[in-house]
């Protein structure tokens, strides 16, 4: 792995807004996960935000932002967004959305716009840390930078 961070979409639209932001490499491993991330980081599995894209009844795609160490009730988000049902994009489907491979989603520089749900309690973190748009390799950032460069729409539907 080299030790220079990769250029993204997602640090692309970070530095055209201005956002400070830290960059963290880590060996990234198949279905490993924020616990695999959060322990190469040395940082909380809460902290760490995972992109999650779904598409609702239509196959309209949407991304919701979940603390690592928490699932979606996509029954609740449903809800919340107005939606019949709510259910994940099959990886090629959200490979295809978002312009990243799963595993390497960012909700930042997408290849598709589309609408982005998080979870309320992100933002009560003084740092986030979150995909920077490929495999191993994350952006530390405060969240309030996040919500006003993607206009996020907070919602509440974390299960534990």
């Amino acid at each position: 792995m080299s030790a220079k961070a990769p250029s993204t979409n997602a640090t692309r639209l970070l530095r055209q807004a201005g956002v400070a932001y830290t960059e963290h490499l880590y060996r990234y491993e198949d279905h490993g996960g924020t616990a695999v991330s959060a322990r190469e980081l040395g940082v909380d599995e809460h902290a760490v935000v995972k992109t999650l894209v779904m598409e609702d009844e239509k196959g309209a795609p949407l991304i919701i932002l979940m603390h690592g160490d928490r699932e979606v009730s996509t029954k609740e988000l449903a809800r919340q967004i107005g939606a019949k049902a709510v259910q994940p994009c099959k990886p090629e489907v959200a490979n295809r959305h978002s312009g990243y491979l799963v595993g390497g989603t960012s909700p930042l520089g997408t290849k598709k716009a589309m609408s982005v749900h998080a979870e309320t309690s992100i933002f009560d973190l003084p740092r986030i840390y979150l995909n920077g748009g490929s495999r191993g390799f994350l952006v530390g950032l405060d969240p309030k930078d996040l919500e006003r460069v993607l206009k996020v729409v907070r919602v509440n539907v974390a299960i534990p």
